[in-house]
């Protein structure tokens, strides 16, 4: 049987899809000249393989098909297409299924997206796998015909599961060594664990699947790997909570020492489960990019959504580690969180940009179908174009702001965080003491640029 497994580029913006907002994705639109900015650089330099595809590879190359993998419009010639789903693009993914499928392809969609909200894939489909697909696919390589939707149960034990197939993805082939700031263009993405202990309200990373974590041999076997692949790989561990477990992760860490394994990664955590040891131990093993949901500096409203608060001093002392470390480091921020004022906004912002962090992402609160979050705020999401549950739409009705102060808000951090002298010396690791200060008082005449501009494009919101 001849295979496709298409996950196709997403058009306008910058879309990425598998394992981003636990698989609905994210599309960073270009609202203003910073984000037209960062589209264009994702776009060419973060755009990082399907995890879920590279798995799906492996089981059904393991069944002796014919494996091709696309990302391009034009439907290929099939038995069977599998479709990476998502919520941002799926108008696209749908109209390349309908093409397909006029070619004769059985067409199967895949993913968190096509899971939650069948509706927008099935009759553009043969069948849809609901659930993590790994199981499902099994059947599928094992001569099982599907129709319609296809529960797929999630796998207890991760160690069965093959190794991700990326020489059936077109994923090897020589790296660049740099990329949009922190990471290198060709970066493997793998998942240490899936789903997320933690229960914060607006996630979707839990609502498919429990929490399960890999033995860190398999994980090392993976790993080396991937070294034999390519020469000092890059490595992204795509878990929402990589450091869950602080005893695995070192020895993770010293199992990667311990092979002489050459490589460097990336991983995303909460700052809580980082330590000076752990940081230690993990740059030790390659760790030069850590990413951390900081979300909101107001305790009490990220209390409201199920999300426990971390001390100040603690994400300080973190921030302060990676840099003497040379790790970097990326901040992760939600806007118009339901307690959300003017006020408690703006603090935040201004607290990401002091707690001095490389990179900051700022996205609005978005309400995603299946959160518990959704059941709550149900009522008051206004938004019935699921392609603009993106992370930079305003789709509810806020207590406290309108969506055009939430958008002006959200644009304003974006500016206010890259569009400072300190943000280039903090990229390109300016040590010299006189250039760190020339740099931040720079920053104060950058800052009260922004606050005249933000002020004339106020008064022009306020008066549409």
């Amino acid at each position: 049987m001849r295979v496709v497994l298409a996950d196709l580029k997403g058009v306008e913006g910058f879309v990425h899809k598998d394992t981003v907002v636990g698989g609905y994705g994210a599309r960073l639109r270009p609202l203003s000249r910073v984000t037209r900015l960062a589209c264009a650089l994702r776009r060419r330099l973060n755009d990082v393989p399907s995890i879920t595809m590279a798995y799906l590879a492996a089981i059904l190359a393991r069944a002796g098909h014919e494996v091709v993998f696309t990302r391009d419009d034009a439907p290929l010639e099939a038995d069977v297409a599998l479709v990476l789903s998502s919520l941002v693009d799926y108008r696209h993914e749908t109209r390349w299924a309908d093409a397909a499928r006029a070619r004769g392809t059985r067409v199967g969609f895949v993913g968190l997206a096509s899971s939650k909200l069948p509706d927008l894939f099935l009759e553009h489909s043969d069948f849809l796998v609901y659930g993590e697909p790994e199981e499902a696919v099994m059947r599928l390589a094992a001569g099982e015909e599907f129709r319609g939707v296809v529960h797929s149960p999630e796998i207890a034990d991760l160690d069965l599961l093959p190794v991700p197939r990326w020489d059936l993805m077109g994923a090897v082939a020589p790296r660049s060594s740099w990329g949009a700031w922190t990471r290198p263009l060709g970066a493997f993405p793998v998942l240490a664990s899936r789903s997320c202990p933690e229960f914060c309200t607006y996630c979707p990373h839990r609502i498919l699947a429990a929490y399960r974590a890999r033995s860190v041999e398999s994980i090392l076997d993976e790993l080396a790997m991937l070294c034999r692949l390519r020469p000092d790989p890059f490595v992204i561990f795509r878990d929402p909570l990589f450091s869950q477990d602080r005893e695995r992760c070192l020895e993770l860490a010293d199992g990667i020492v311990a092979r002489g394994l050459k490589l460097r990664f990336e991983c995303e955590t909460r700052l809580d489960r980082l330590d000076d040891g752990l940081l230690r131990a993990l740059h030790a093993a390659g760790c030069t990019n850590v990413t951390f949901g900081v979300e909101s500096l107001s305790p009490e409203g990220l209390r409201k959504v199920g999300r426990r608060p971390i001390p100040e001093e603690h994400q300080r002392r973190v921030i302060q580690v990676c840099d003497e470390l040379g790790i970097r480091t990326v901040g992760f921020y939600v806007l118009g969180l339901p307690s959300d004022t003017w006020d408690s906004v703006a603090a935040t912002i201004d607290y990401s940009i002091d707690l001095g962090s490389t990179l900051a992402q700022y996205k609005l609160l978005t309400v995603y179908p299946g959160t518990p979050l959704w059941k709550q705020l149900r009522a008051s999401v206004y938004e019935q174009d699921w392609e603009r549950f993106d992370g930079f739409t305003p789709t509810f009705h806020h207590p406290n702001l309108s969506a055009r102060e939430l958008s002006f808000l959200l644009t304003a951090a974006w500016a206010r965080f890259y569009m400072r002298p300190s943000f280039f010396a903090k990229v390109w690791r300016w040590d010299r003491s006189w250039a760190l200060d020339l740099a931040r008082r720079l920053d104060r005449a950058a800052s009260g640029w922004h606050a005249r501009q933000e002020a004339a494009l106020m008064s022009r919101t306020l008066a549409c």
